[in-house]
């Protein structure tokens, strides 16, 4: 596995009529990865399942260094360049990664909410984020969008875990 990670922030100021909202921030890390099923046919999608748990370490470190608070919502996203399958990222977002994203935020009851979609350089997609103990809190149901310009080409994937400090800037829905 070889790729580079990029970093990105989010940050909510309230304007000053509303000072009793507080100010969330939301990061992302990503990871462009080659994928070295691109092309190919295979059924044993073992190789990219290893990717998980690694690019999961790697990347809540990276985006947890951008909060200023602790991690109370998180999320993870992937897109597979057009010479990939959507199971390539789905092997690499669901039987490994979520472990080491809830050793190191502490917590993470709720299942970490995801997405995937196969697609070419510069496509955005959409993150969604959910609270990492409360699955039914509905002020932490929100996303966050992110795109890298010169990626998934056909044989990559992009991999990106999301987090934030807080729920939407002024949620007023009730759980």
């Amino acid at each position: 596995m070889n790729g580079f990670g990029l970093s990105s922030e989010d940050k909510w100021l309230p304007p000053a009529m509303m000072l009793s909202i507080s100010a969330v921030t939301r990061a992302a890390a990503c990871a462009v990865v080659q994928n070295p099923l691109a092309g190919k046919a295979a059924e044993d999608l073992l190789e990219l399942v290893s990717y998980g748990a690694e690019l999961g370490d790697l990347l809540v470190r990276e985006a947890a260094m951008l909060l200023s608070k602790p991690v109370v919502s998180y999320g993870k996203a992937a897109i597979v360049g057009p010479g990939g399958d959507i199971e390539h990222a789905a092997a690499i977002l669901h039987p490994r990664m979520g472990k080491p994203i809830r050793a190191f935020i502490g917590g993470g009851k709720a299942l970490i909410s995801s997405t995937q979609k196969v697609a070419t350089a510069g496509s955005s997609i959409d993150v969604p984020l959910g609270h990492k103990d409360e699955a039914w809190s509905f002020d932490h149901i929100d996303t966050m969008t992110v795109a890298v310009r010169s990626a998934p080409r056909a044989d990559e994937i992009v991999v990106v875990v999301a987090l934030s400090d807080g729920g939407r800037p002024r949620p007023r829905l009730s759980d």
